[in-house]
């Protein structure tokens, strides 16, 4: 009878032993490396409970890895990334980077703000883009705190881009929160306020394989437009508003990324491939449906939602060694590309007292 009374009791406190190591979500921090002028950069893991991860570096705000499941659970990454801090120093790609001031192209690398006109460094082009040579994706950003909440995994980015920087007006104060959640979300929310007037467009740049390899062409899209931005030789945006109808830009249903990306039709011809900005099917600045990946074998389907009127679907179309040609596609939730030389777009102005607010979720499931 003690023998039975004993074997209970193990078993009570085998079983108070396996919940109190329950996993939870955690964030844990490490030294990531010092870049060539000597700023320190850490990596932040976050982790949930269900085994998901996202590594983020300090140094452009940039996700070197995520891991989400796949089919029989198996975890794998699915963004590009280097193998050290001089890889991401070198990249030219913005792989995984926060891209601002001003996301995308604008025309000339010059815009015109109360009268003013304010010229950019050219580093695309004529144009400018992404915010010029240095702008967020190579900066080390500070960290404001990282914390786990009913959200999940926390970690809270700050940075104040100064009046004059790459040539945008005014100083600007900027926050961005990345939460992974239980539901294998990756979560960005994006805040930013201006002692004046200015622009803003920011972004998210990874580069997505939900294979973990090889190219993206057998990648299903579906992108909730029905219209999309056409552009000049130089990717600048001509004005228009396109229908998708009867284009290969037509992602209304779930279509191989390969399967047009090579028809003699002008606009891909001027991107080499898809390069584009669609314009979303939504009503103001509501949080919905953007796009949805899916991959067959893996069985992961990626949804993007954002409260952004555009998404850029970039397919890697000048990705170069280390990285496959066309080895990740890209979803920039963001405003139109050269909005502000483009009356017609909606505005990306952010006046002075104004806070600019700007939500994307890359919600992740598998398909059994």
């Amino acid at each position: 009878m003690a023998l039975v009374r004993l074997t209970i009791l193990l078993s009570i406190i085998t079983a108070m032993s396996v919940l109190s190591i329950e996993a939870k979500p955690t964030i844990k921090k490490e030294v990531y490396g010092k870049t060539a002028d000597g700023k320190s950069v850490d990596q932040f893991t976050l982790t949930n409970s269900k085994g998901a991860e996202a590594k983020i570096i300090t140094f452009g705000g940039i996700v070197t890895s995520l891991k989400i499941p796949g089919k029989n659970g198996v975890m794998g990454n699915v963004v590009l990334g280097y193998d050290n801090l001089q890889g991401y120093e070198n990249d030219s790609f913005y792989i995984g980077a926060l891209i601002g001031r001003y996301a995308n192209r604008i025309g000339n690398a010059q815009f015109t703000l109360n009268g003013k006109t304010y010229n950019l460094a050219k580093n695309n082009g004529e144009n400018s883009l992404h915010g010029g040579p240095k702008g967020y994706h190579k900066v080390v950003w500070e960290v404001g705190k990282s914390f786990v909440d009913k959200n999940g995994a926390n970690l809270e980015l700050t940075y104040l881009s100064k009046n004059g920087e790459e040539g945008f007006p005014a100083n600007l104060k900027i926050k961005v929160i990345y939460t992974l959640t239980e539901t294998n979300d990756l979560k960005v929310d994006y805040f930013a306020t201006s002692d004046s007037d200015t622009i803003v467009n920011l972004t998210q740049h990874s580069y997505f394989n939900l294979a973990g390899k090889g190219d993206i062409l057998n990648h299903q899209l579906q992108i909730n437009a029905d219209k999309f931005t056409p552009t000049d030789k130089g990717a600048i945006p001509t004005g228009e508003f396109k229908s998708v109808k009867g284009t290969p830009f037509d992602f209304n249903s779930l279509t191989d990324i390969g399967k047009r990306i090579g028809e003699k039709d002008e606009q891909l011809i001027f991107g080499s491939g898809y390069d584009h900005n669609w314009v979303l099917n939504k009503k103001g600045n509501e949080l919905s449906l953007a796009a949805k990946v899916f991959e067959n074998t893996s069985g992961r389907t990626m949804e993007v939602w954002t409260n952004e009127p555009g998404l850029q679907f970039y397919a890697g179309n000048f990705l170069t060694p280390p990285f496959v040609y066309r080895g990740a596609l890209c979803l920039e939730a963001q405003n139109f590309p050269d909005s502000p030389n483009k009356n017609n777009f909606p505005s990306p102005i952010l006046k002075k007292g104004q806070t600019y607010r700007q939500t994307t979720i890359y919600k992740f499931s598998v398909k059994k």
